[in-house]
């Protein structure tokens, strides 16, 4: 395995457990387009209200929107400090 490669994997494993140790996520959906009116295909809402990404480990990268519009996800650390809508929500923000 190249050092390539070998870093890639280094950065999504910290990302992992970066993600166990901060529960701070709410789980509103917020920073996956709910309150847009065009979140991610893979956003998930569960029974109680909350979402999930349906594919939490190969999130990052390309995405779709339910209305086809693409955009590129990224690592939630990447935009915290950034606003979008119903960021005011966002757990990891408080």
């Amino acid at each position: 395995m190249d050092d390539t490669i070998r870093y890639q994997e280094y950065l999504r494993q910290a990302e992992v457990e970066h993600d166990a140790r901060c529960r701070r996520c709410r789980r509103c959906g917020a920073c996956c387009g709910v309150y847009e009116n065009d979140p991610c295909v893979k956003l998930v809402r569960e029974d109680d209200g909350r979402y999930r990404c349906g594919d939490y480990a190969g999130r990052i990268g390309m995405q779709k929107t339910v209305n086809g519009n693409t955009f590129t996800c990224v690592s939630f650390r990447r935009i915290r400090f950034g606003s979008w809508a119903g960021s005011w929500r966002c757990g990891y923000k408080r």
